[in-house]
C-alpha cells in the first residue's frame, strides 16, 4: 500500500470545500495551551547511511541485562530457526486461514500446535491460542460459568497478580462475586479458608496456579479432591516448561488448564505480543472460547485441515456465542509449535533441569556465604523461582542494576505485607560465571 501525502493544491481544495482558510482554523477547537508552538527541533533529512550510523551509535547505550527476573515472563534461549521460519513470507504476511484451501500450510501449524499444548496439559483438546495467560484464564472463568450454575469465582492469592485482575476486569458488569483466597506460611494457596468458601458459596469456578506466582508447587491433588467434592470446575493455570517434569494437570482433575506460552520460544519483548494456551476435556468441546483446527479429508481423499469450530459472534448468532475473542495469536503460536518440535519432551525436561540445577546451585552458595538473604516462607518446594527477602532489597537491587544485573522484581507492590521481598528466576541461560559474580556483587552489599 503505497503512502502519497497531499499536495498543497489538494489541501487548499480541502479546505475550501470546509469552508475554512487555513489547517490552524481546522483545529481551532482545540485550547491553544495544548497545541505546539514554534518549529519542531529535528535535523536536516538524512541518508540511508546516516541514518544506519544514527542508530548504531544510540544502540551503543544499550544496557545487556543480566536477567534473573521472571515473575512471568522468563530470558530463555531461543534457536535461531525459530526466527527464520516464522519470518518466511508465507507465515509472516498471513492474517487468518479463513479458506482453508489455501490456507493449509497455517492450518497445519496450528493443528501441531493444539496435539502438542495437549499433550503437554495432558487434556483431550486445546484451541488455537488466546491473547496471553491472564486472558485464557478470564476465558477459562467465563466458560465455566457457562457449564455451571453459581455467582462466585474463587481465586488464590498466589495466582499472578495481573491474572486476578484480568479476571476482575472479563467480570466487571456482571454481578458475580470474585473470593480470594489467602496464601499461608508456606507461601501456598490455604486449604482450610477454601474448603469454607466452597461450603459457604456457590461457586462456579477455582482456579490455582501450578507453579504458583511465588515460584512453589500447590498442593494439586489435596486441592482437587476439595474442588470435586463440591464438584465444581477446576481450571489450573500451568507453566509449560515445568509441565515436562511435573506431573500434568489433567493428573489432578482438571477441567481447564491455561498458561502463558512465553516461555516456548517468544522474545521477552517488553511485555509481548504473548500467547495464551488453553485445553480442556473433549465434553466442553463446544464450550471452548475461540477456534478450533480439525483433520479432515479433501475430494480426492487426501489429508487436509479445515477450522472446525468458532465460536465467536462474528461466525454465529450472537447470543450462542461463547467468546467475543478474536485473533489466534498465529505467528506466537508458531513460534511454540517449533520450540516444542526441535526439542521434544526430552529437551524441555534438558531445559527444565538445568533450570533447576542452577537455581539451587545459587540458592544453597547464598546460604554458604552467609549472606542475609532469606525465603519468606516455610517452603523450598520451587524450581526455578523462588522469594528471598532482605533489610534495604530495593537499595541493592538499584546498585546491582547499575551493574548490568535485574536481580528479581519488587513484589510488595502485589503484597504489600511483603516488605523487602523480591521474587528471582534463574533459567538455563545464566551462566556459573554470572552466578558468581552475582553472588560476589551481593557478598560486597551485604550489612
Amino acid at each position: 500500500m503505497v503512502y502519497i501525502p497531499h499536495t498543497p493544491e489538494e489541501t487548499k481544495e480541502m479546505l475550501s470545500f470546509l469552508g475554512l482558510k487555513s489547517i490552524e482554523e481546522l483545529y481551532s477547537h482545540i485550547d491553544k495551551e495544548l497545541m505546539f508552538q514554534g518549529k519542531l527541533n529535528l535535523n536536516p533529512p538524512y541518508t540511508e547511511w546516516e541514518i544506519e550510523k544514527f542508530f548504531k551509535e544510540k544502540a551503543k547505550k544499550n544496557q545487556i541485562l543480566k536477567i534473573f527476573a521472571g515473575a512471568g515472563s522468563y530470558d530463555r534461549y531461543i534457536p535461531a530457526v525459530i526466527d527464520y521460519l516464522v519470518e518466511r513470507g508465507e507465515f509472516l504476511t498471513s492474517y487468518t486461514p479463513y479458506q482453508p484451501e489455501v490456507s493449509q500450510g497455517t492450518l497445519t501449524a496450528i493443528f501441531e500446535y493444539q496435539t502438542l499444548i495437549a499433550h503437554l496439559t495432558g487434556m483431550d483438546i486445546a484451541n488455537a491460542s488466546m491473547y496471553d495467560g491472564g486472558s485464557a484464564l478470564a476465558e477459562a472463568i467465563l466458560m465455566s460459568k457457562n457449564i455451571h450454575s453459581g455467582n462466585t469465582v474463587v481465586l488464590s492469592q498466589t495466582l499472578h497478580p495481573y491474572y486476578r485482575e484480568v479476571v476482575k476486569t472479563y467480570l466487571r458488569g456482571l454481578e458475580d462475586e470474585i473470593v480470594e483466597i489467602p496464601y499461608n506460611e508456606n507461601g501456598i494457596t490455604d486449604l482450610n479458608l477454601l474448603e469454607e468458601i466452597l461450603k459457604k458459596k456457590k461457586v462456579y469456578a477455582v482456579a490455582i496456579q501450578y507453579l504458583n506466582f511465588f515460584g512453589f508447587v500447590e498442593p494439586l491433588k489435596e486441592i482437587s479432591e476439595l474442588v470435586k467434592k463440591f464438584e465444581i470446575p477446576f481450571i489450573i493455570v500451568a507453566e509449560p516448561i515445568s509441565l515436562s517434569i511435573l506431573k500434568p494437570p489433567s493428573a489432578f482433575g482438571a477441567d481447564i488448564v491455561v498458561g502463558e506460552g512465553q516461555p516456548l520460544g517468544i522474545p521477552m519483548s517488553f511485555g509481548g505480543p504473548y500467547l495464551g494456551f488453553f485445553a480442556t476435556r473433549k465434553q466442553y468441546l463446544r464450550k471452548i472460547p475461540g477456534r478450533l483446527v480439525g483433520m479432515a479429508e479433501d475430494i480426492e481423499g487426501k489429508r487436509a485441515f479445515t477450522l472446525v469450530l468458532q465460536t465467536r459472534e462474528q461466525h454465529i448468532r450472537r447470543e450462542k456465542a461463547t467468546s467475543n475473542i478474536c485473533s489466534n495469536q498465529n505467528l506466537m503460536a508458531l513460534r511454540a509449535v517449533i520450540y516444542m518440535s526441535l526439542l521434544g519432551m526430552e529437551g524441555l525436561r534438558k531445559v527444565a533441569q538445568i533450570s533447576i540445577n542452577k537455581a539451587r546451585y545459587f540458592y544453597n552458595r547464598l546460604k554458604e556465604k552467609g549472606l542475609n538473604w532469606v525465603n519468606p516462607f516455610n517452603n523450598e518446594k520451587f524450581l526455578w523461582e523462588f522469594p528471598l527477602k532482605k533489610e534495604g532489597a530495593k537499595e541493592i537491587r538499584k546498585k546491582l542494576l547499575k551493574k548490568s544485573y535485574l536481580f528479581g522484581i519488587e513484589i510488595n507492590k502485589f503484597y504489600p505485607q511483603l516488605e523487602n521481598t523480591i521474587l528471582v528466576a534463574i533459567t538455563e541461560k545464566r551462566t556459573k560465571e554470572e552466578i558468581d559474580e552475582l553472588l560476589n556483587l551481593l557478598k560486597e552489599n551485604d550489612n
